[in-house]
Parts: C-alpha cells; structure tokens; sequence
C-alpha cells in the first residue's frame, strides 16, 4: 500500500506523535502531474514518509487549516489525490455514487499510465470483482451474498468462539507475569477466529498473518503477499466446490446472487484483510484506553460506563483505518469549494473526519451510546462486518480483563510506540504486567472446536490441505509463500504441533535463534 522500504515504516513514541515536526513537507518537482490539480499555489503534502508517519493527525490538522476540508496530497510515486477531511464532506461523498465512484478504472491517473503496473497501491486501490469496487445494481447484487451469510452466523456463537481461543491464548502467558498484548493477543485472537469463520484450516494462520502485515504496510513484499493470499484462497474456493461446509466461503458460493469463483474469493480476500486489520487495532487499542485512561477505567469500575460504550469512543478518536481509499469522480464537480476534476481520486479521512471541529468541538467529551462516527465509513459502502469486529473486541477485552484483573502497563504510557502508513496508525508494542496466574482447568474431553453456526450441529470437515508429506507449491501442497517469506510448513503429529499463534509472536518479536 505504500512502497516504503521497511526502515521507513516509522515506529514513534506517543510523546513524538504529540510534537509538531515543524512546516508540512514539499510537494512534487517541477513538472509533476500534480501541480495541474487546483491546489491554490500551496504544494500537496506526502500522506507517506517520516513526517506524516510521525505525526498523522498533526499533519491532518494543519491540512485543515491551510487548505479547509478539502486538501491536495501525494500517495507513494507522487501519485495526486485529494484528501477529504471535513465530517459533513466526507458524508457528501460516500452518500453520493453517482458523483463520486468506488470504480477504480475511472482513476484518471491510471488510465493516462502514470501508475507503475507494480505500485503497491494496486493490490488496494486497484479494481477488483467485488462489492467494495462496484455501484448500483451490481453492488447491491454482491452486498446482498455478503450480508445474508455474515447474517448466517450465529452472534453468541461467535462470542463463544472468541471466549474458547480466547482464554485458551491467554493460558499460554498467564504463568508469567507480563506479556505483549499486541503480538500475544490482539494480533493472533482475530485470525483465528477468522480462519474458521472462512472454513480455512488453522495451519495457514501464520502465514496469511504475515503476508497480510506485509500488505498492509506495503512494504517491497506487499504485492508478492497479496499474491500468496489470492492463492492460498483459491485453493479454498476449489475444496469447498468438492465439500462444502457450514462457513462462510460456502454460503457465498451456494447464495442465490450467483457469484462466480472469482467473486467469491475476492470477497473472501477483502473480509480476511479488512477483518483482521481493524479488528486487531481495535482491541489493542481498546485494551490501551483501559489501561491508561483514568476516566475511563474510573467509569467501568462505577458502571457507568459499558465496554460496548467504551469501543465506540475507542472508534471515535482511534479509528483503526485512519485514511480510506478511496472515490473517483464520475464528472467534474466541486467539493467544499475544490473543483473536482473527472477521474480524480479522493481519499476519505476517517481520522480526521471524527475530529472535526464543527461536529466535535470538545474532543474530551463523553460519546458513549454514540454510533455517529466514521470508522466504519457510511452511505451504501458502509462495512456489513462491523457488528461482527465489534462483538469479537468486546468479548476478547472482556475475557481479558476478567482473567487478569491486576494488569497494568510495563512501561510508562509514553513509551508506548506506534507504527504507521497512509492508510493505518496502531501499537507496534502492549508490554503488561500482571500477578502470575495458573491456567484454567482442561476438560477431560474438550468439545471439538467448530464454527459458530455449526456448534448446534455437525459440520463436514475440511481436509487439511497439508500433509505429512506436502511441499509448498506441490499437488495437494500449500501454495508456495512470497520470496523472503516463509512458506506454510508440513504438519507436524498432533503430539509435536505448537499453537501457530506462539509461531507469530516469535516472528513479530525477530528474536534471532527463536525456532522450532
């Protein structure tokens, strides 16, 4: 997403994040595209590299108040864009189709060639068969697929779900005494719970963690990750022609709109990356607020305040995604006093948008039971798994918090770091500690272990598409990883198997000599 090398993937304190890094930089060269664009004089602002990576909302602020809710920025190749910061503009634009499209083959940059074929914003930005890049009449056909069978799944089910990995994840750090929440437990819970939503076997998990990170900080490997994704959910799509089961690429295949193959694993693709994404940064920083926000940990403890209420305000000042892409003009037009030119990409600031002045002019104010914010966009693309994301964080906070009551932060809050792109700003690091627990009891006989809508009957299991004797890229084998990425390993007996999710922590932390 953004073609940084990945020193440039800037991890900054909270104290940092808090200082203004002085004037915006400087825009393109001299004969740039982007000095055609209606700019008034002033040079669009990098939404990538130190500055922006530094202090995202300071830069959204001082856009704000040099350019108004609408401002003239570069994406990664000084690529031109307009960047949407007013909350009632943002509005404007994602409840408006007809002018402003989510089909990226109208990017008038695009189409003139000034887009490299290999821009790591293509696997993101570029069209793809599925709702997100549709309108009208074929976007309500494959919303329709995509709603009906997240609706499928039962919703105490998938708390149940998240309760059982849950406090199994944390029984693997609680003998301890301290943990990374992050990579222990906010970056590992929404994958799991993903992989079985999606009827994926629990082996790939690492890997498409990986590979989605690299994507999303769009590193060098961001569009080889893209590709071993697509591959390893292609090979979904196929088993589940031969066996379908109660999951949700099944009922996506099986779904009266008729969905070709290749829509099925797009849509599986887009709920996979935005799912896992959103919802790790969520419950991190959910779990931040609770752990630091002297308010906030005084309102639960009085109950004043529900944990529910506690996510909305999370979503309201920390939205996971902080910039959204993205709309193209289907026509000239105006935006707050900016002409719009047709073919131009705007961006929606999420971030920003939630901290508009004119609709939050008191930022320290309450938002409890107020579902008003934009982190979830709006208008007909408004995200159909946002009560899924919202029952998976509360319920991973709630089990946490209730098997260590005593946990606190391990280092001072303003040491807290944070990693950042375009697109994103979350924790880079949730160092705790807590008084050293046991684990809980295990049954003698554990129920098996299956989706949400299958825990009131039995569901065909999937057979594991690797074998004792499976090599990536091989008949019958996992699909071979991105170079300089780790391709899924053969499966070890059950009695040797580790949980993946110990696998991840080692490769989050790049501890040297951490193997098998």
């Amino acid at each position: 997403m953004n073609a940084l090398p990945p020193d440039d993937i800037r991890l900054h304190t909270q104290r940092g994040a808090a200082a203004h890094p002085g004037p915006l930089s400087a825009g393109p060269p001299p004969g740039c595209p982007a000095h055609q664009w209606d700019t008034d004089g002033k040079a669009p602002v990098r939404l990538f590299g130190p500055q922006h990576e530094s202090d995202a909302m300071g830069v959204y602020a001082r856009l704000r108040a040099q350019h108004g809710e609408v401002a003239p920025v570069l994406l990664t190749g000084d690529i031109p864009a307009w960047l949407v910061l007013g909350y009632r503009e943002i509005l404007e634009v994602v409840r408006t189709p007809t002018r402003f499209s989510r089909d990226s083959r109208r990017w008038r940059e695009l189409r003139e060639g000034r887009v490299p074929q290999d821009s790591p914003l293509l696997p993101v930005i570029g069209w793809r068969p599925d709702c997100v890049s549709a309108d009208g009449d074929e976007h309500r056909r494959l919303r329709e697929a995509v709603i009906d069978s997240l609706g499928r799944f039962d919703r105490r089910g998938i708390r149940r779900h998240v309760t059982r990995f849950a406090n199994q994840i944390i029984d693997g750090f609680c003998e301890d005494g301290r943990a990374d929440l992050l990579t222990q437990y906010a970056q590992q819970l929404p994958m799991i719970v993903l992989t079985e939503l999606l009827g994926m076997p629990e082996e790939y998990g690492p890997r498409i963690v990986e590979a989605a990170l690299e994507l999303i900080k769009g590193s060098e490997k961001a569009v080889e990750g893209n590709e071993y994704i697509r591959s390893t959910l292609r090979q979904l799509v196929a088993r589940r022609h031969e066996e379908p089961g109660a999951d949700l690429a099944s009922w996506l295949m099986e779904h009266r709109a008729g969905l070709s193959d290749d829509e099925v694993l797009n849509h599986l693709w887009l709920v996979m990356l935005a799912a896992n994404e959103n919802t790790t940064s969520l419950i991190a920083n959910t779990v931040r607020m609770v752990l630091t926000d002297h308010r906030f940990r005084a309102s639960l403890a009085g109950v004043r305040m529900t944990l529910e209420d506690a996510v909305e305000q999370v979503l309201w000042d920390e939205p996971p995604t902080v910039v959204l892409p993205a709309r193209w003009a289907t026509g000239d037009s105006e935006l707050a006093g900016r002409h719009i030119r047709s073919g131009d990409m705007l961006l929606l600031g999420l971030a920003a948008g939630n901290v508009d002045p004119l609709i939050r002019p008191d930022l320290g104010a309450s938002m409890h039971g107020n579902r008003a914010h934009l982190s979830f966009s709006g208008g007909p693309h408004e995200c159909p798994g946002q009560d899924v994301a919202r029952a998976i964080t509360d319920t991973a906070v709630d089990i946490l918090l209730t098997r260590l009551p005593d946990v606190e932060l391990a280092v001072p809050e303003s040491e807290l770091a944070w990693r950042s792109s375009t697109w994103t700003r979350h924790l880079a690091a949730l160092p705790v500690k807590f008084g050293p627990r046991s684990p809980m009891p295990v049954p003698e006989q554990a129920p098996p272990v299956r989706s949400p809508r299958s825990m009131r009957a039995s569901m065909p299991q999937m057979p594991p598409l690797v074998t004792a004797t499976a090599v990536p890229g091989s008949p019958g084998g996992p699909p071979a990883g991105p170079a300089g990425m780790p391709s899924p390993r053969p499966s070890r007996p059950p009695s040797r198997r580790r949980p993946w999710w110990k696998a991840v922590a080692r490769w989050f932390s790049d501890e040297p000599g951490s193997g098998d």
